[in-house]
């Protein structure tokens, strides 16, 4: 088999994995919160105009992060190159795109290769497409890290559930870990490359392909590298433009988090809106960690532990649907839309990989 058919092959592996694992445990949280007051329940809801208005308004909301998402691009990719133009649509279409592959890796790791690719396409180089992407990246990080204390304030008490708490833990530690490897990249570069090349060493020998270790060293070299003189720009001439994007990530983080408030005054149920947004605060924490395609099945059980807190024994009976209603949106609506663009752009859903950048590169 052909280097080109297997990584066909496992990107259509992730794509079942990611898609079948967050069906079934969807299924599996119905099994055990619906029943006949569920059914009941909903068949008076579905008829109201409430239900229709506020479904809709969710879904307008993730449009509406997409857009502002695409702004934010914008506002990072005219930093970095002040005589590419991009329009807020093109940046929108990137966005949009780029949610398939994200959807389908851990972490969301595979849309950042996407944003860069297009990005390069539409005139800023490789390095400066990738410095508007770290930046993103950055900016991300550094809202969440603000808004995790928040999110442990509002449940402290709340969170008596030993699988929840143990995955917000490693989750924090990981993405402490994380933050402290972003400002040590930063202040010492070639120290940072030396210690992941070291760690990449170790790794090595338990590996029976040496060529792949080359690669992986290649690869934390030029990934460092790119790190620092991206944030160096933003912290630096780039100011302006780092505090401008900042504000669109306050409010597009914003945006999606008023999403499950709103399927919840669908469902006829109180909206929970700080709550909610404390509770989406933790879940990205969880998200975040690199565990499943898309975070499929643990996205789900993360919402149905917290929203199970919030919601109480009363409302169990809607749990299910609330959270099928809240992935339907955030997630299967995000990969259909995103496979759509990419297929426009690249002609194929399964075809753009990795190593379609380094080959523009070279």
């Amino acid at each position: 088999m052909t280097d080109e058919k297997k990584k066909l092959n496992k990107t259509k592996i992730s794509i079942f994995v990611s898609i079948a694992l967050s069906i079934a445990i969807i299924v599996l949280i119905l099994y055990f919160t619906i029943d006949a007051q569920t059914i009941q329940y909903l068949s008076q809801v579905s008829l109201r105009t409430e239900f229709f208005l506020f479904f809709g308004a969710a879904i307008l909301l993730n449009v509406l992060y997409w857009f502002i998402w695409g702004a934010r691009l914008k506002v990072l990719s005219s930093a970095v190159d002040s005589k590419v133009h991009i329009s807020l649509w093109e940046a929108m279409k990137i966005v949009i795109a780029n949610q398939f592959l994200a959807g389908i890796t851990p972490s969301a790791a595979g849309g950042e290769p996407v944003r860069i690719y297009l990005l390069n396409k539409d005139g800023l180089s490789t390095g400066g497409a990738t410095a508007a992407v770290l930046g993103e990246r950055l900016i991300d990080a550094i809202f969440i890290l603000v808004l995790v204390p928040f999110g442990f304030f509002v449940f402290k008490d709340r969170i008596d559930i030993k699988l929840i708490s143990y995955g917000l833990i490693i989750g924090i530690i990981v993405f402490v870990s994380g933050i402290i490897l972003f400002a040590l990249a930063l202040k010492y570069p070639e120290k940072t490359k030396a210690l992941l090349l070291r760690i990449s060493n170790r790794l090595n020998n338990f590996s029976k392909k040496p060529e792949r270790h080359k690669k992986m060293a290649d690869r934390i070299g030029h990934e460092i590298d790119n790190f620092h003189t991206s944030m160096v720009f933003f912290l630096t001439k780039g100011k302006k433009s780092f505090l401008g994007a900042s504000g669109l990530t306050i409010l597009m983080w914003s945006t999606g988090f008023m999403i499950p408030s709103m399927i919840l005054l669908a469902l006829g149920l109180p909206p929970f809106f700080v709550e909610s947004y404390a509770a989406q605060a933790l879940l990205l924490i969880i998200v975040m960690l690199p565990t499943t395609p898309g975070s499929s099945g643990v996205t789900e059980l993360g919402m149905a532990a917290l929203y199970g807190v919030l919601l109480g024994a009363s409302h169990q009976y809607l749990l299910g649907v609330f959270v099928l209603l809240f992935r339907f949106i955030s997630y299967h609506m995000n990969v259909i839309c995103g496979a759509i663009f990419q297929y426009r752009i690249f002609k194929s859903i399964t075809s753009f990989s990795f190593e379609t950048i380094e080959k523009e590169e070279g």
